[in-house]
C-alpha cells in the first residue's frame, strides 16, 4: 500500500486537474450558449433559402437545359471537392474522429474497386484537426483558419469563392461538405452533404433538422408546409420570373447561397463543438471526483493502519516491560 504522503500528493495533483476541467467546462458551455443562439438565428433562413435553390435546379429553360452551371450535374464524376469543418484544438471527445471517419468511409464506399482508383478525392480544411485526414491517405488541397465563434458569413467567403471557381472551371465534378450537425447539446452527427452540382434529388437537402425537437427552430414537416404554401398551392404551380436575365440573376444569387449553406455548416459544428467539449470535460471533472473520493478512502485506511501499527507496537513494548 502507498503511504499516506504518497496518496496525499497524488489528492492534490487531481484535485488541481478537477479545477482546470471544470474550468474549461464552464468556459465551454459559455461558448456553447452564444454558439447555439447563432445557429438558431441563422437555421430558418438559410435551410428555406436552400429550398429555393433546390427548387430552381429543377427548373429548365427552353432547350431543356439547367438554367445555370451549378445546377448542372457532370455525366462522369471522376474528382470530388470536400470541405471538411473540425476543431482547432482537442479535449473535445470524439467530434473530430467522428466526422473524419465519416467523411472516410463515405468516399471508401465507391473510390476503390481492386486497385483502381475510380473517383479522386480532395479535400479543404477548415479547423487544425481536418489534417489528420493525412492518415487515411488523402490529399489536402487548402487550409483556412476558423474562429471558434463565426461572427458573419465574410469568414467563410474565401472558401466559397474557391470551392465555387475550382468546379466551375472542372477540376472538380462534385462539392461536398462534411460537417457536424447539431441537434441538441447531448446529440451531435456527423454529416457528408453535396452542395455542388445542387440537385433536387439530393436526400439530405437540410441543415440542423436531423432530429424532431421542434425547440431547435425548425423541422422538416416545417419546410414542408412553406413548400406547400408558396410553391405548391392548390393545383398551380409557381414559376420563377428572372430579371434582367436568368444567367445574370443567378450568377449572383446562387453564390450567395452556397456561402450561406457553408456558413450555416460552420455555425453547427461551432456549436456541436463546444457542446462536445463540455460533455468532455463535465466526464472529466466527474472522474476526477471519483478518483479523489476513491483515494481519500485509501488515505483513510492508510492511517488507520499506520494507528493500528503504532498502538500495537506500543502495547507490545508495554507488555515486555510488564515481564
Amino acid at each position: 500500500m502507498a503511504s499516506t504522503r504518497d496518496i496525499k500528493n497524488r489528492i492534490k495533483s487531481i484535485g488541481s486537474t478537477k479545477k482546470i476541467t471544470k474550468a474549461m467546462e464552464m468556459v465551454a458551455a459559455a461558448k456553447m450558449r452564444k454558439a447555439i443562439e447563432a445557429v438558431l438565428r441563422t437555421r430558418t433562413y438559410a435551410n428555406l433559402s436552400w429550398l429555393t435553390v433546390l427548387n430552381l435546379s429543377g427548373s429548365m429553360n427552353s432547350s431543356g437545359e439547367a438554367l445555370h452551371q451549378l445546377l448542372t450535374p457532370r455525366k462522369e464524376i471522376k474528382k470530388v471537392g470536400i470541405i471538411l469543418i473540425t476543431s482547432n484544438r482537442g479535449l473535445c471527445g470524439g467530434f473530430n474522429a467522428a466526422i473524419i471517419n465519416k467523411v472516410h468511409e463515405s468516399i471508401k464506399k465507391y473510390h476503390k474497386i481492386g486497385e483502381e482508383a475510380l473517383v479522386e478525392a480532395e479535400f479543404v480544411l477548415i479547423g487544425k484537426k481536418g489534417a489528420a485526414i493525412h492518415r487515411h491517405g488523402q490529399t489536402v488541397v487548402a487550409d483556412f483558419p476558423k474562429l471558434d465563434l463565426a461572427s458573419e458569413v465574410n469568414e467563410i467567403v474565401p472558401v466559397a469563392n474557391l470551392i465555387i471557381g475550382e468546379y466551375l472551371s472542372g477540376k472538380y465534378d462534385k462539392v461536398m461538405v462534411a460537417y457536424t450537425d447539431f441537434i441538441n447539446s447531448a446529440k451531435q452527427i456527423p454529416r457528408v452533404k453535396q452542395l455542388l452540382p445542387i440537385e433536387i434529388e439530393s436526400a439530405d437537402e437540410y441543415l440542423g433538422i436531423v432530429g424532431q425537437d421542434v425547440r431547435l427552430g425548425v423541422n422538416k414537416e416545417f419546410i414542408k408546409a412553406k413548400e406547400d404554401k408558396h410553391l405548391h398551392s392548390g393545383e398551380f404551380n409557381y414559376e420563377y420570373t428572372f430579371e434582367p436575365s436568368p444567367a445574370e440573376v443567378l450568377d449572383e444569387m446562387l453564390p450567395r447561397l452556397i456561402e450561406i449553406q457553408l456558413y450555416q455548416a460552420l455555425l453547427e459544428s461551432n456549436a456541436s463543438e463546444h457542446s462536445a467539449r463540455m460533455a468532455a470535460m463535465h466526464q472529466a471533472t466527474e472522474a476526477a471526483s471519483d478518483m479523489v473520493n476513491e483515494l481519500t478512502l485509501s488515505f483513510n485506511k492508510a492511517r488507520q493502519a499506520a494507528i493500528t501499527s503504532e498502538i500495537a507496537e506500543i502495547s507490545a513494548g508495554a507488555n515486555a516491560l510488564a515481564e
